[in-house]
């Protein structure tokens, strides 16, 4: 005779900001697990979109904005990459006039609108008793404000740039820096076919790990990160000696996307910023590449040297997750469900110098994570120090 379970309570799962190979195997992890602990599960579609934009009223169809989670969907779902619970930039603290849902236009009207009492009000109507939100330092910081607000919250780390703080590993990165290395290496033999500097744009707004860890596993010559705004004449020097040294006679760069010129800030695509207050960044590998070319006679006895320039962007974020990618997200559901089963919330799950533990939500907008230069990044030679590696996490560059 099967055994019948005493519902325990509604767990619901959220995706905001950027996908990452990674978001659905967490998915996963936490739906089939609370399942057989006897809880329901629901997926937030489209970030905090969802819960901003629910209407209230049991006769409304709001599949658009959320859904009932099984272990057959899930399954389904947590091979392949990307969220299949969709994600959005949303930030409900800062809602526009213009994105303010039509049924909440009348008591919202503002330029910039808190629409926070809402989304306790939904979460209320929904039934939720513990949210899992699954994002970068964005969608986390709005976590905090909830938890703050008397919300059960139990986060999970997801950014490609690695940056959440507090936290050695976030979904996402490894595969990130797995396909750097891959296409990398692809282009490398056109480089080399034309002996030129190939100069590749790799994300990163206001961290350099994505640039730091394909140069240090060999994938190029030389970096420039955030951290470190950078001479554009010493890099082509730099470039130029890389280039004479190698038998192909060809050179290369990774370039983070917030990387700045000395003197220089972020180079900006376009004035429109998301509703976390970030500008779109992009160009900087476009204009690196330009310097380098009009640069390069000086260091090669009067010689210009050609350019390969490329931006990955999206290549890295979309296909499968790697086995880290699998594993961690993973495990990251399941140390969820540990907390919940004990009746902890207010916590954000971690990586830490090689073991799964916990700390506490408020890490989120408490402090940075950024390389750190002094330690990690030769300044003078424009990528990482190869040295003390006794002892080091995984990934070398951790939060500390």
């Amino acid at each position: 005779m099967a055994t019948l379970i005493t519902r325990k309570g509604k767990i619901a799962i959220l995706t905001g900001g950027g996908d990452v190979p990674g978001l659905n195997p967490a998915i996963r992890a936490v739906t089939i697990r609370a399942l057989r602990e006897g809880y329901e599960v629901i997926g937030i579609r489209r970030g905090w979109a969802g819960l901003v934009n629910l209407i209230r009223d049991k006769k409304t169809d709001n599949s658009e904005w959320y859904q009932v989670l099984t272990e057959i969907i899930v399954n389904k779902s947590a091979r392949s990459g990307g969220t299949f619970l969709h994600s959005s930039r949303t930030n409900p603290e800062k809602v526009s006039k213009s994105d303010v849902p039509d049924h909440l236009k009348d008591k919202y009207n503002k330029e910039k609108n808190d629409l926070t009492p809402e989304v306790l009000k939904n979460i209320e109507f929904l039934g939720i008793d513990y949210l899992i939100p699954i994002g970068g330092d964005d969608t986390l910081s709005y976590a905090v404000r909830l938890y703050r607000e008397n919300i059960k919250i139990v986060a999970i780390p997801k950014t490609m740039d690695n940056d959440v703080p507090g936290t050695d590993y976030c979904i996402g990165f490894s595969t990130c820096i797995t396909r750097t290395i891959q296409m990398t290496n692809n282009l490398r033999t056109s480089a080399g076919s034309h002996e030129r500097f190939l100069v590749i744009e790799v994300f990163g707004r206001y961290a350099g790990f994505t640039a730091m860890l394909p140069t240090m596993a060999g994938a190029a010559n030389r970096c420039v990160i955030p951290e470190h705004k950078f001479d554009i004449e010493k890099l082509t020097e730099l470039l130029v000696e890389d280039r004479f040294n190698n038998p192909s006679k060809y050179s290369v760069v990774l370039v983070s996307e917030g990387a700045m010129f000395k003197g220089g800030e972020m180079i900006i695509e376009g004035q429109e910023k998301d509703a976390f207050g970030h500008a779109k960044l992009g160009g900087i590998g476009d204009l690196v590449s330009i310097k380098l070319k009009e640069l390069s006679p000086k260091f090669n006895n009067g010689k210009s040297i050609g350019i390969i320039n490329q931006k990955l962007g999206y290549l890295v974020r979309g296909g499968d997750p790697d086995a880290i990618d699998s594993i961690v997200p993973m495990a990251y559901g399941n140390l969820a469900l540990d907390l919940i089963l004990k009746g902890i919330h207010g916590r954000l799950v971690v990586l830490s110098n090689g073991r799964y533990d916990n700390i506490p939500i408020e890490v989120i907008i408490n402090s940075k994570k950024n390389v750190n230069v002094q330690k990690h990044y030769n300044v003078e030679r424009l990528r990482p120090f190869y040295k003390s590696f006794e002892l080091q996490p995984l990934f070398i560059m951790t939060s500390e």
